[in-house]
C-alpha cells in the first residue's frame, strides 16, 4: 500500500469545501406529464404502512405512525416529515428517543452496502490485492453507479472499499464478491449476518441494493446494521472518507494514474446547497427507482451520539432525505433527557442472553430497560480508540471513544 502512497489525510467535515458530484446514475424519475399541457401530473398517493410491523427492540416500534414521549420541556418534532419511516436513536445507549412506521418493510437502495461491508470487511485483508477479471463484473446492473474498475488492473482491497463507501462503485462491490467466492455465497453471507444482528425485516437479494423483487430492509434494522459497522475501525474511517484518490489506468512502462473520487454523503461535502453537518461522521446514503431517497447518518456534538435514518421521503428533490435527517439529528440533541424512549436498538443474538432481544419488550413495558439504557445490557460507545479495541464481558460490542473525524486524501448508490 505504501508503493501507492494510499495515506488518507484528516480534515474536519465541517471544513471541507464543497464539490461537485455527478448526478444520480439510477435516480427516481420526475413525475410524468399529464399529457395535456398542464404540467406535472399529480402524484399518486402513497401507500399506507402495515397495520402491524415486527416489534423487535419494543411493541411500540410495531405500529403504524410516529412513537414519540415527549416529558415536559422538549422539543416539538421537525414539521412536515416526509419520509416513509424514519428513526432516531442514540448510538451508545441504543435508546430509540422518536420513530415513524420503524419496522416498515422498503426498498433499502444503497443503505444496503453497510450489511455488506458489515459483513465482508472483516475476512478480507486490506492489502490484499486482485486483479479484476471479466467474470468478477458480471451482474453489474444498468444504470448502476460505478466507481471506475477496469478488467485486467489491480486493485487493493483497500482501494475497492473507498470506490464502495465514497461513490457506492457497484463494480467495486462486485469485484470484493469475487474475493469473497462469489455474489451468491456473498448474499447468503449477508442474509446469514443480518440475522444475527436480528435485522429480520432484512432480505438480501443483491449485495450492491440494486433494485430486486423482495429486497428490503427497515429504517430499524438500516440503523441496526450501521450501528454494528461503526464497531469496526476500517468501516468508521471509509465512510468518514470525504475524498481520495483511486487507481485508474496504468501504460506500460509508466506509473499508474489516479482520479479523485468524492463521497455521495451531502452531509458531509455540502454539495447540492446543503451545508455540512456539525459533527457528522458518516454512514450511507442511497437512490434508486423503487426505494426512492434512503440515508443514514451517525452525528456526534458534545458527548451525544445519534443515529437516524430516513426512507424515502416524499418531498422530492435531491436534497430532502439530508433536510430531513438534518432536522431529526437536530432535534436528538436537543431532546437529551427530555423524552421517554419508545424502544431500543437490540444487540446482536450471540451478545445477548435474553430470548433474541425480547421483541416483545419496550420501554414503555420495562423501566428496567428504560432505566438502564444499556441497549439490551449493552452499553456501545463508537469512535477511533487510537488503537486496539476493547471488547466488552461477554463477547459483546466493541467499546471506543471518540468518532472518526472526514477524512480527505486517497483513499454509488445507485445514488
Amino acid at each position: 500500500m505504501s508503493a501507492k502512497k494510499t495515506a488518507l489525510t484528516v480534515l474536519s467535515a465541517a471544513l471541507l469545501v464543497p464539490a461537485m458530484l455527478v448526478a444520480p446514475a439510477h435516480a427516481a424519475p420526475s413525475p410524468p406529464a399529464d399529457g395535456k399541457g398542464g404540467g406535472p401530473a399529480k402524484a399518486p398517493q402513497a401507500p399506507a404502512p402495515p397495520a402491524s410491523m415486527s416489534t423487535v427492540g419494543g411493541t411500540r416500534l410495531g405500529q403504524p405512525g410516529t412513537q414519540v414521549h415527549l416529558l415536559p420541556g422538549a422539543p416539538a418534532l421537525p414539521a412536515n416529515l416526509t419520509g416513509r419511516s424514519w428513526i432516531v436513536a442514540d448510538a451508545e445507549s441504543g435508546e430509540v428517543l422518536a420513530a415513524h412506521n420503524a419496522h416498515w418493510r422498503l426498498p433499502p437502495a444503497s443503505t444496503m452496502k453497510m450489511l455488506f461491508a458489515d459483513t465482508l470487511l472483516p475476512g478480507l485483508p486490506k492489502d490484499r490485492v486482485h486483479k479484476v477479471t471479466e467474470q468478477d463484473m458480471d451482474g453489474v446492473g444498468p444504470g448502476s453507479s460505478l466507481v471506475g474498475v477496469k478488467e485486467d488492473l489491480e486493485y487493493s482491497v483497500h482501494d475497492l472499499w473507498l470506490g464502495v463507501f465514497l461513490r457506492s462503485g457497484n463494480d467495486a462491490v462486485h469485484v470484493l464478491s469475487a474475493m469473497n467466492g462469489g455474489v451468491e455465497k456473498t448474499v447468503r453471507d449477508m442474509q446469514a449476518h443480518a440475522e444475527e444482528l436480528q435485522a429480520l425485516d432484512t432480505h438480501v437479494v443483491s449485495p450492491d441494493g440494486y433494485d430486486a423483487p423482495e429486497q428490503v430492509s427497515s429504517a430499524y434494522d438500516l440503523t441496526l446494521i450501521a450501528r454494528s459497522g461503526l464497531q469496526k475501525q476500517d468501516f468508521r474511517e471509509y465512510c468518514g472518507t470525504a475524498s481520495a484518490k483511486f487507481p485508474g489506468k496504468q501504460d506500460a512502462g509508466k506509473g499508474r494514474e489516479y482520479f479523485e473520487i468524492q463521497n455521495t454523503n451531502r452531509l458531509m461535502t455540502g454539495v447540492g446547497g446543503i451545508s455540512p453537518y456539525k459533527g457528522i461522521a458518516g454512514v450511507k446514503n442511497g437512490n434508486t427507482t423503487m426505494a426512492g431517497s434512503t440515508f443514514t447518518g451517525a452525528a456526534q456534538q458534545g458527548e451525544r451520539k445519534l443515529l437516524v435514518t430516513v426512507m424515502n421521503p416524499g418531498a422530492g428533490g435531491a436534497n430532502s432525505v439530508y433536510e430531513e435527517t438534518a432536522a431529526l439529528l437536530d432535534w436528538g440533541f436537543a431532546a437529551a433527557g427530555k423524552v421517554k424512549p419508545v424502544g431500543e436498538l437490540v444487540p446482536p443474538k450471540s451478545a445477548d442472553t435474553s430470548s433474541h432481544g425480547s421483541p416483545a419488550q419496550s420501554h414503555e413495558n420495562n423501566p428496567a430497560a428504560a432505566g438502564g439504557g444499556s441497549g439490551g445490557g449493552v452499553g456501545t460507545a463508537l469512535g477511533v480508540a487510537g488503537g486496539a479495541l476493547a471488547a466488552l464481558a461477554g463477547g459483546a460490542y466493541v467499546i471506543n471513544r471518540r468518532w472518526p473525524r472526514a477524512r480527505r486524501g486517497r483513499g454509488e448508490e445507485l445514488v
